[in-house]
């Protein structure tokens, strides 16, 4: 099972950071990335806290032919499509994708990317989107489920991320 994370809390010349999602999305589609299951959409607080506007978040469980390196390479790619500025760690952004899960795999950065993302299961905004679509998914160190990594965490942080009302939010689409 192959996992993405996706989020953003700029806006982007196609608009509002769930619109950016969506689009990024197609773009992934349109090379030849298939989307098999996508989680509603999040809200959810900047982390660490700051004075950041809220970032929008989901999850998508995808299918691809592509080796890890490449499908990151990739995704940066497509993150720099949407106007994606990488100076400081954990600023405002339009979109960001990370690499979750690439089949279990396990590695430490040395020969491509670190698997699993290594904070993972610290994050709200990843593992409340990530329960939805893949809720047989075992973290692949730990084998905790996402909704037993969310349980540890403080109720502080989980209250951190929120399902975006319907009135705002697009529909989630495979």
């Amino acid at each position: 099972m192959i996992l993405i994370g996706l989020g953003g809390n700029l806006p982007s010349t196609v608009g509002s950071p769930a619109s950016t999602i969506e689009a990024a999305l197609a773009q992934l589609s349109a090379r030849g990335i298939k989307v098999v299951a996508l989680s509603p959409f999040y809200e959810s607080d900047p982390v660490p806290a700051s004075d950041q506007p809220t970032f929008v978040n989901v999850a998508a469980r995808i299918e691809t032919s592509l080796p890890p390196e490449e499908l990151l390479s990739l995704l940066h790619r497509v993150e720099d499509s949407f106007g994606r500025v990488r100076r400081v760690r954990n600023e405002a952004r339009t979109l960001d994708i990370d690499l979750l899960d690439y089949d279990g795999l396990r590695r430490n950065g040395e020969a491509g990317p670190v698997l699993p993302h290594p904070r993972l299961h610290l994050r709200a905004f990843v593992l409340m989107p990530l329960a939805d679509i893949a809720p047989g998914w075992r973290h692949p160190v730990s084998g905790r489920s996402a909704a037993e990594l969310l349980a540890a965490l403080s109720p502080e942080v989980r209250a951190g991320v929120r399902p975006m009302p319907p009135a705002v939010r697009p529909s989630p689409q495979p």
